[in-house]
């Protein structure tokens, strides 16, 4: 997995929930994003600006992110990341500090190898799941997670119960279907005048 540089401005919390909300309005006012880092010891509040975060946000690749708030540095996975509904800005980032003994769970993006034997025979390959969740210690998180589809026959589909990747755990459900060789218009009408 890429590494990710961020750095951020530590920031106090406001003894009120009202001089809080105060205190956020005017941060993203100024083109900062109010973020906050759990995992640790202590749970720390800081900013970031727009502008650092947008290659991290806006990007189907997945980071560790080498963090430094006020001169400490730590690393973590984005957890969570809340936007404004209607102008989609970002309002709020979560992250969790990440260890070498300890796992975490991370949206790892799918990618289908190779010519299903059900597209030859005229069918379409479509993917359902674009990214499944695994959780293994953040070394060993792939960027993306290949996925072999040459046997997938016509009509039929790939589950994530079917799918084994060394060191990662996959949380998906397991009859959640993450490929599947549909039949095509043109397959059921040369189906249909074959009977």
């Amino acid at each position: 997995m890429k590494t990710f540089q961020l750095e951020g401005k530590g920031r106090e919390i406001a003894a009120t929930s009202a001089d809080q909300k105060r205190a956020l309005k005017a941060m993203r006012k100024n083109d900062e994003i109010p973020a906050v880092l759990y995992g640790g010891e202590k749970v720390v509040h800081f900013t970031l600006t727009k502008e650092s975060v947008r290659n991290l946000v806006y990007t189907p690749e997945i980071y560790a992110v080498e963090l430094t708030i006020d001169g400490n540095k730590t690393m973590a996975v984005v957890k969570d990341i809340q936007f404004q509904p209607v102008s989609d800005a970002i309002l709020h980032i979560d992250f969790l500090e990440v260890s070498e003994n300890k796992p975490v769970v991370m949206e790892v993006p799918v990618v289908l190898e190779g010519h299903a034997e059900g597209v030859k025979a005229g069918g379409k390959l479509t993917l359902q799941m674009r990214k499944l969740k695994v959780k293994a210690i953040y070394t060993a998180i792939p960027e993306k997670l290949f996925i072999n589809v040459d046997n997938l026959g016509l009509g039929k589909t790939m589950q994530v119960g079917s799918l084994h990747f060394e060191g990662l755990e996959l949380m998906n459900a397991k009859n959640a279907v993450v490929c599947a060789v549909q039949l095509t218009r043109a397959v059921r009408g040369a189906q249909a005048k074959a009977q």
